[in-house]
């Protein structure tokens, strides 16, 4: 399997990065970073940029998805996009802040029946047997595992 080109990557190969995975201390950024540069240049394949897993990022951060986009599109690297959300961030997180917004977004579950339903849908379809996945990134993280050959 070939490297994972983190200026272009193509989802079509690899997953995008961990949502667990931080940058600035925010998680789910490197993966949305992954799908955006992915999107930009079409292989992206069955993942989407500017998700509702985005848009909890995107609202939190202060910034909008088509902003971020075009950032994104000039090329910039993982630490510029951090900088720049940093300068133009609508909400100003603190370091605390997104600690705790980051370990909250960790943990999370579903709580409505009707996210439940996909949810429980795509755990039977990826680990039906694995008792050991409960939140959003566990299910994302196996997802990602089994559709690039994994065994659950």
């Amino acid at each position: 399997m070939p490297a994972m080109n983190y200026n272009a990557p193509d989802l079509t190969l690899h997953p995008p990065r961990s949502a667990r995975v931080k940058l600035g201390g925010f998680v789910i950024l490197p993966r949305m970073i992954d799908k955006c540069r992915a999107t930009l240049v079409g292989t992206n394949g069955e993942y989407h940029y500017d998700c509702p897993l985005d848009r909890r990022f995107l609202r939190f951060a202060g910034i909008t998805a088509d902003a971020f986009k075009a950032e994104v599109a000039a090329g910039k690297g993982d630490g510029e996009l951090l900088a720049w959300i940093e300068s133009g961030s609508t909400t100003k997180p603190s370091e605390w802040e997104i600690e705790q917004w980051s370990a909250f977004q960790s943990a999370r579950i579903v709580t409505d029946v009707e996210t439940r339903d996909f949810y429980n849908g795509l755990h039977k379809t990826v680990g039906e047997k694995r008792e050991d996945i409960g939140t959003w990134f566990e299910l994302l993280d196996l997802d990602d595992y089994v559709s690039y050959g994994g065994k659950a």
